[in-house]
């Protein structure tokens, strides 16, 4: 059995037992998860929005023009998930979907006049979520960017882990 808890049967040692909660990727996908569930509070509360509605919404206010595949590949969000945030958001009026005259297949999305409002008090909300969390970190939040901006660099550059 592993020290701090129960394990598995068997004759495994405390060497090949995984604790998950010392794994770096669970660690990483646990944090992400707890800070993102913050920040859904607030604009759950304040507009009602799902966390893909947020992404889509804060993907479009930033790019100003933008498919729905693009999106998928900047927020890392299944086309499911984003066909029905757009639909979401195109039902409170605050996207356009515009036909591209090259492909008819294809769609450019733009906020509407009340989605740049709601994106720019949300974009205001995001930026003070962030600068809170931030100082509640201290010293700790310039490593964590740091450490984050690595794992970036490692991945996006096609990097791979030994196995």
């Amino acid at each position: 059995m592993a020290a701090g808890g129960p394990g598995p049967a068997g004759d495994e040692t405390d060497a090949d037992i995984l604790a998950l909660e010392a794994f770096l990727p669970y660690r990483l996908n646990r944090a992400a998860e707890l800070v993102s569930r913050g920040f859904a509070r607030l604009y759950g509360e304040r507009y009602g929005l799902t966390r893909p509605e947020w992404r889509c919404l804060a993907t479009i206010g930033q790019f100003g023009r933008i498919t729905a595949t693009a999106i998928g590949t900047h927020s890392s969000m299944h086309k499911t998930k984003v066909s029905r945030a757009v639909r979401a958001l195109e039902e409170r009026k605050w996207l356009m979907r515009e036909a591209d005259p090259q492909d008819r297949r294809t769609e450019h999305l733009t906020l509407t006049p009340q989605g740049l409002k709601a994106y720019g008090e949300l974009a205001g909300i995001a930026r003070g979520y962030e600068a809170e969390l931030m100082r509640a970190l201290a010293r700790d939040g310039e490593k964590l960017d740091r450490g984050l901006a690595g794992v970036e660099r490692v991945f996006a550059s096609g990097g791979k882990t030994q196995q």
